[in-house]
C-alpha cells in the first residue's frame, strides 16, 4: 500500500514537472533577475554589477517618489470604488432584472463591445469629448450652465480617473455577475418571506454571497491600475505620475537597476494589497 502511494506520489510530480519548469522559467526566473538587478549601480554611462541599496535608499527618502507612489495608491482606491458601485449595479441588473437569458448574454455581450478595440484607442477618444472645445464643454455652454470651458475636465486626475473606469468597469463586472448568477434563488424568496426588506436581503444575503465576485474584480482592479502608466501618460497630459509611469521614465533614461528597483517595490506593494484583500474571504472555499 505504501509503495502505491509512493509510485503515485511520483506519478503527480512527474506530470507536474512540466509545467512547474515553464512557470519556473516565465514567471519566477525573470523575477528573480529583477532584484538581482536592482542591487546593481549606475552611472550616466554604464551600469555595473553590485550589491548597493541605493536605489532603494533613494526611492523610500524621496519625497518625489513617496509622491508618485501616493498618486498610485489615490488613482487605485478612487477607481476601485467607483468600478465596483458601477459593477455591481450592472451585474445586480443583469442577473436579478433581466429574466431572459437570451437579453442577459445580450446585455452583458454589449457590455464588452468597448473591448474590440485597443485600450489606447477607448482612452484617446475622450480627448475630444472633454477639450476645451469638446463635446462636453460646448454643450454645458449651449445649455447655459457654464459660461467658460471647463480646463479641469481634460489632462486632470478627473480625466486619469475617468479613464481608468472606463477601461476597467468590466473586470468587476464579470466577477460579480458570475457570482450573482449562482445565487440560490430561494434564498431570496426566504428573505422575503420572513420580512426582509430589501436593504437587509441585500446586506445579509446578496453582498456576502457576492464576496468571492468582489475580491477577484478588486484585485484585478487595484493591480491593473497600479501598473498602468499609459493612461496617467496621456489622461494627465504628462502632469501626473505614478508608479508605472516612474519604471518606464527609468527605462526610457537606460537607468535600469533605478527602474527595477521600483519594480520590486511596486511587486512587493500590490502583493500586500492582494494578501489583505484575500484576509476578507478565503475565494478557493467560496468558488
Amino acid at each position: 500500500m505504501a509503495a502505491l502511494f509512493r509510485n503515485r506520489h511520483l506519478t503527480g510530480w512527474l506530470l507536474a514537472s512540466p509545467l512547474a519548469a515553464v512557470l519556473a522559467f516565465f514567471l519566477v526566473l525573470p523575477i528573480l533577475m529583477i532584484v538581482v538587478v536592482s542591487f546593481w549601480g549606475a552611472t550616466e554611462f554604464s551600469i555595473y554589477p553590485a550589491f548597493e541599496f541605493d536605489n532603494y535608499h533613494f526611492l523610500l527618502t524621496s519625497p518625489v517618489t513617496l509622491q508618485v507612489f501616493l498618486n498610485t495608491f489615490k488613482y487605485a482606491l478612487v477607481t476601485w470604488a467607483l468600478t465596483l458601485g458601477i459593477g455591481f449595479a450592472v451585474a445586480w441588473f443583469l442577473a436579478f432584472h433581466v429574466r431572459s437569458q437570451t437579453w442577459q448574454i445580450a446585455l452583458f455581450l454589449l457590455c464588452t463591445i468597448p473591448f474590440w478595440t485597443s485600450n489606447i484607442i477607448r482612452m484617446i477618444s475622450w480627448i475630444p469629448f472633454l477639450g476645451r472645445n469638446g463635446l462636453a464643454n460646448s454643450t454645458l455652454i449651449s445649455w447655459g450652465v457654464i459660461d467658460e470651458p471647463l480646463e479641469w475636465l481634460l489632462f486632470s486626475d478627473f480625466s486619469v480617473i475617468l479613464a481608468f473606469v472606463h477601461l476597467y468597469t468590466l473586470f468587476m463586472v464579470v466577477p460579480i455577475f458570475n457570482t450573482m448568477m449562482r445565487i440560490d434563488r430561494s434564498l431570496i424568496e426566504a428573505a422575503n418571506d420572513a420580512g426582509a426588506s430589501g436593504f437587509q436581503i441585500l446586506t445579509n444575503v446578496i453582498i456576502p454571497l457576492c464576496k468571492p465576485g468582489i475580491m477577484i474584480g478588486s484585485i484585478f482592479v487595484v493591480t491593473l491600475v497600479m501598473g498602468d502608466f499609459i493612461t496617467v501618460r496621456f489622461m494627465s497630459g504628462s502632469q501626473s505620475a505614478n508608479v508605472g509611469r516612474l519604471i518606464s521614465n527609468d527605462i526610457a533614461l537606460l537607468q535600469y537597476p533605478s527602474a527595477a528597483a521600483t519594480a520590486v517595490i511596486l511587486l512587493v506593494t500590490v502583493l500586500m494589497v492582494i494578501g489583505t484583500l484575500l484576509r476578507f474571504v478565503d475565494i478557493r472555499k467560496e468558488l
